[in-house]
């Protein structure tokens, strides 16, 4: 019996990480009447359960694991598994005798934990192989090193060996499809490893390295299979597609490695705004054609391949962009039947790039304050504190982004329209050069002023539909400026050491960076953060800042005749559809805000814009405010202008620093700098050179990297998961 126990012994298994058991101690010794303290122990065991498998497996996915005994020594002719897994990652599905040899002679599966009982009555489970075949489905994206195994082994003398209750060392001897390599990451080095098979087929001696890269199936390793494995390298790391703040390159590449459709994906962000806007109050009207529309995208992909980045991607629009099959309403009651005849020309650019408009957002009644409150959609509510407003005016488009209510988004700024509510909602808002995006065919506000620009969740989502957006546009003779100035791709400069070598003016002066010390605190702490990653920053006061501030946005002046020619231009709207036709008759229809009365009583009064005071504004400001700005670049030698987006967080002052860019005409953008205490987000802004997006693009993206501070709000996360 003592000589059975010994050798039974040796099929101890256990699950340290060198594959070690416990030695024999003199239990086992010669004189059972009394141990042998000095007695040398027995070798220790080398035997493991080894479980083969996929290295990764995806949600959804039926995979199969194999279990023997490698190492092991000696006659078993029972054996006792238990394999324990986190029901969370995996569904137990069924077991199978690994072999002819192998019985099973009972099978008990609870939740999170299996036992088999198995037998061969010749004794070999010890050197039978595959012992064991077992089905699992994977619920979310893993590899089999979350299943854990345990052991009992019966020796043919009756003897009974149990195994210490921890978990056994995990060998994965399978791969994923793609994984040629071994090491659980399909990259380059797998693709470099197929290369070196390339021509060869199933007559080759070495075609049995080179089968796994088979992926056609053909018996040969051709451009197919470089082309399949390619695909994986570039697009799919092994993870399920996530929505709550998938960017507009990962949701590419979800739909090239096939996990994705724009259907799917239309349809994830429409149960979002179903689910939460009834909260948030962001979103005026949605895409009757938006499903339509995403299956006519992925029926494209699969038969040419996509157009480009902006392929089958849901995009929400201020609804003051002119967009066929919508109505544009400009939040106003008043103009709830303008189903306009034509797309905005941004709006036609973003269709023709792929993208598919899925809402209008709601935004400050015809752009004028920054609340985003409006007759049509209601008091719009920020995503981070519902009691507080998110900015305007484009705050509906600010805050359905941050809320994930699509991958990216237009606001227009005449003041500070996209800038606000970005700080506000922790988003990136680029303010564009003022002709190089067109105006035609948004409902205007001031014309010397307006601009239609991108926001988004990241800089680069941002970039990529700037890049769709600008361009010369014959219908808006400002965008002639634009020729030649536009570089061939916004992403080219989406570079994360973009802030190496830069120099950044910080500006002191409390009339644009405010007194909110939270605030200036986090102004600070960028600047810290900037140096950090090589920028030189340095302290900055802006000539003539007081002159500059004290001029009157144009908005007040242009709005009527900017208005009224939009609704009597024919390209833009139906004459016989609309009820309204002048500012005129929208005071006389009285479908409109009340707190608006005095403003647009006021602005109708204004009887002509040629006048002395006006032309004054437009030379002296204009020049005045591109004269110091450039003077204080050029004299600092500075790369851009830093200052706080807003002089106070969500609901608090926007202050007077978004002038700067709307009085110049230069580019500026804002960026997620961070949380005050009381948990809401404030944001700094980089202003530069006319057409100089590209380099405020490089700073704000290394900025972003080297900081990452947005965060989603905690108000709306991921909805459930449906059941398949």
């Amino acid at each position: 019996m003592k000589k059975s126990l010994l050798k039974s012994a040796g099929l101890l298994l256990l699950g340290s990480t060198l594959l070690l058991g416990v030695p024999v101690s003199g239990a086992y010794a010669e004189d059972a009447g009394a141990p042998v303290r000095d007695q040398a122990p027995a070798a220790a065991p080398t035997a493991f359960v080894q479980l083969s498998g996929p290295s990764l497996a995806s949600p959804g996915e039926t995979f199969a694991v194999s279990v023997s005994l490698s190492g092991a020594t000696g006659s078993a002719t029972a054996g006792k598994f238990i394999f324990e897994y986190d029901p969370s990652s995996f569904e137990y599905i069924s077991a199978a005798a690994g072999n002819p040899e192998v019985s099973i002679a009972g099978v008990n599966a609870e939740t999170g934990k299996l036992t088999i009982v198995a037998t061969d009555a010749d004794g070999s489970l010890t050197d039978a192989g595959a012992v064991l075949a077992l089905t699992f489905k994977a619920k979310a994206a893993g590899d089999i090193s979350g299943i854990n195994g345990y052991v009992e082994l019966g020796a043919d003398d009756g003897s009974v060996v149990q195994t210490p209750e921890q978990s056994l060392a995990v060998q994965i001897a399978g791969s994923a499809p793609g994984d040629l390599n071994g090491n659980s990451v399909i990259d380059v080095g797998d693709l470099s490893f197929l290369l070196k098979y390339f021509g060869i087929d199933a007559s080759d001696v070495n075609w049995g390295s080179a089968a796994i890269g088979d992926f056609n199936k053909n018996n040969a390793i051709d451009l197919a299979d470089l082309a399949a494995l390619g695909k994986k390298v570039l697009y799919d790391n092994g993870q399920p597609f996530q929505l709550m703040e998938a960017d507009i390159m990962s949701i590419q590449n979800a739909m090239a490695a096939g996990k994705l459709t724009s259907v799917e994906l239309v349809q994830m962000y429409l149960d979002r705004i179903h689910e939460y806007d009834d909260e948030l109050h962001s979103i005026i009207s949605i895409n009757p054609d938006a499903l339509t529309l995403a299956k006519a995208m992925d029926d494209e992909r699969q038969e040419k391949g996509p157009r480009g980045l902006l392929h089958g991607i849901p995009i929400i629009v201020k609804d003051n962009y002119d967009t066929l099959g919508m109505k544009t309403t400009a939040g106003c009651k008043c103009l709830d039947d303008n189903q306009t005849v034509s797309d905005a020309f941004i709006v036609k650019k973003l269709k023709d790039a792929g993208a598919i408009i899925l809402a209008k957002a709601n935004l400050s009644e015809f752009a004028i304050n920054t609340d985003t409150l409006s007759s049509l959609g209601g008091q719009t509510q920020d995503p981070y504190d519902l009691t507080k407003n998110p900015g305007g005016s484009s705050g509906g488009t600010g805050a359905s982004l941050a809320a994930n209510f699509a991958a990216a988004g237009l606001g227009t700024d005449t003041g500070g329209s996209i800038r606000i509510p970005s700080s506000w909602n922790s988003i990136v808002g680029i303010r564009p050069t003022i002709g190089l995006t067109s105006r035609d065919g948004i409902i205007p506000l001031a014309l010397s002023q307006d601009v239609g620009g991108p926001m988004a969740r990241t800089v680069a989502d941002a970039a990529i539909l700037l890049d769709a957006v600008s361009g010369y546009d014959p219908n808006d003779i400002a965008t002639a400026g634009s020729v030649g100035k536009k570089p061939a791709s916004y992403t080219q400069y989406l570079d994360k050491n973009g802030l190496k070598g830069a120099r950044i003016g910080l500006v002191l002066d409390s009339s644009v960076a405010g007194s909110n010390q939270e605030v200036l605190g986090l102004l600070n702490k960028a600047a810290d953060d900037m140096r950090a990653q090589g920028a030189t920053v340095v302290g900055v006061n802006i000539p003539n800042v007081a002159d500059i501030l004290k001029y009157p946005s144009l908005s007040g002046y242009e709005f009527k005749f900017n208005l009224n020619a939009y609704l009597s231009n024919t390209r833009f709207v139906d004459p016989a559809a609309i009820r309204n036709h002048s500012l005129t008759d929208i005071i006389a229809g009285n479908e409109f805000l009340t707190s608006l009365t005095n403003t647009l009583n006021t602005r109708n009064g204004v009887e002509s814009l040629d006048t002395e005071e006006y032309k004054d504004i437009l030379l002296f400001r204009t020049r005045l405010t591109q004269q110091s700005l450039l003077g204080l670049m050029a004299d600092n030698d500075l790369d851009a202008i830093l200052y706080p987006s807003t002089t106070g967080p969500t609901g608090g002052s926007s202050g007077s620093a978004n002038r700067l860019s709307p009085f110049s005409g230069f580019p500026a953008i804002s960026l997620p700098a961070g949380f005050v205490a009381s948990g809401l987000p404030v944001g700094i802004e980089l202003l530069g050179r006319p057409y100089g997006e590209g380099e405020l693009i490089k700073l704000g993206y290394a900025y972003e990297q080297a900081t990452h501070n947005r965060k989603a709000p905690e108000l709306f996360p991921a909805l459930p998961v449906p059941a398949k």
